[in-house]
């Protein structure tokens, strides 16, 4: 199946039915009056999270989406049905933003949601409503009320405990392979993973999700690469884990590279929870790994971990430290949402 984290979509509500201009005519009963029925209401549009889809793909090959329009009112006073509504289906994590691609209308995080994006038209008035003393036959009905209309962004973030980032082949997606049962794409050329992946980490009694994402170059931010668009997908995570090959000459740089272009991109990734690992470890003496080692350390103040995701060295010492992050989040946010609770409390 293709993947595809953003699609712009027009919907549109429906228009409400027309009112009714009709007078009861029935055989030995005379000034019948009138009896035209209200039209019915036009259809919304809600968007809706569902299980069981991970991609846009689906709004690729369609992209209009229109509500029914509300039946007209008839004679006998029947109102006319309602439209039907319209519902956008999409996957866990997708934010629903204006047409400027910035101003967020919802965000869809569990199974369940359901968010009105457009309401339908109101049905209009039969001529059963304007009668009065005065005015014993109307002759006037309301139309309906048109829908409204709009254009939307879908957004595509994934949800995931942690994150990988760091330069092509620094070993994003050996990692992931290594430690889950994901099977990335893995060749010895920049750029594998085109797409993000996620795969499902199981320790002794517990286990989260890791996503993957494209590897990131200098000027990302710029454009640079494929862009750095794929790094949203890394925004809910508790924790980042970023990658740095040992083998390269100045780890150092490749360091400073990744983390200019979070702080470029922003959106709270720069002050995220970060973890170090020099990858593949395997592929060097281990005089001259600690001496790399030694030099990202005087950079970041703090030793970094030492990982193979050929020999699994140091993986799982690497998923606990992971995970001990991400059940500290876990944790607080726990607590943050009871607060929340009690502070609402009671009201009569």
């Amino acid at each position: 199946m293709k993947f595809l984290d953003q699609a712009r979509v027009f919907i549109r509500s429906g228009d409400g039915g027309g009112g009714s201009v009709s007078f009861r005519r029935e055989k030995y009963i005379e000034f019948g009056g009138p009896d035209g029925g209200d039209g019915g209401k036009g259809g919304d549009v809600w968007v809706e999270c569902v299980d069981g889809l991970n991609t846009l793909i689906d709004y690729r090959y369609r992209q209009h989406f229109k509500a029914k329009t509300g039946t007209h009112g008839m004679g006998k006073n029947r109102t006319g049905a309602a439209g039907a509504d319209v519902t956008l289906q999409v996957p866990v994590g997708t934010q629903v933003l204006d047409e400027d691609n910035e101003t967020l209308i919802a965000d869809l995080t569990e199974v369940g949601q359901r968010v009105l994006l457009l309401g339908g038209g109101n049905g209009g008035f039969g001529n059963t409503r304007f009668k009065s003393s005065t005015n014993r036959a109307p002759r006037n009905a309301n139309p309906g009320e048109e829908g409204q209309e709009r254009s939307i962004w879908l957004r595509l973030k994934l949800i995931a405990d942690a994150g990988l980032v760091g330069l092509p082949n620094a070993g994003k997606s050996t990692l992931l392979a290594a430690v889950s049962a994901a099977k990335p794409k893995i060749a010895d050329y920049p750029f594998t993973t085109l797409n993000p992946g996620l795969g499902v980490v199981k320790l002794d009694t517990s286990s989260f999700v890791l996503a993957d994402i494209p590897g990131l170059i200098e000027g990302a931010h710029e454009g640079a690469g494929i862009g750095d668009r794929f790094l949203g997908h890394i925004e809910r995570c508790a924790v980042v884990l970023h990658l740095v090959d040992a083998t390269q000459e100045d780890p150092a740089s490749a360091y400073t590279t990744i983390r200019g272009e979070l702080e470029a991109y922003g959106n709270g990734l720069e002050s995220k929870n970060e973890l170090v690992a020099l990858t593949k470890a395997d592929a060097l003496q281990d005089d001259e790994l600690a001496e790399k080692a030694a030099a990202l350390e005087k950079l970041m103040g703090a030793p970094p971990l030492i990982i193979s995701g050929v020999s699994g060295q140091g993986v799982r010492e690497a998923m606990g430290a992971l995970w001990a992050v991400i059940e500290a989040h876990r944790a607080r946010e726990a607590k943050e949402d009871e607060g929340e609770a009690a502070s609402a409390g009671w009201r009569p």
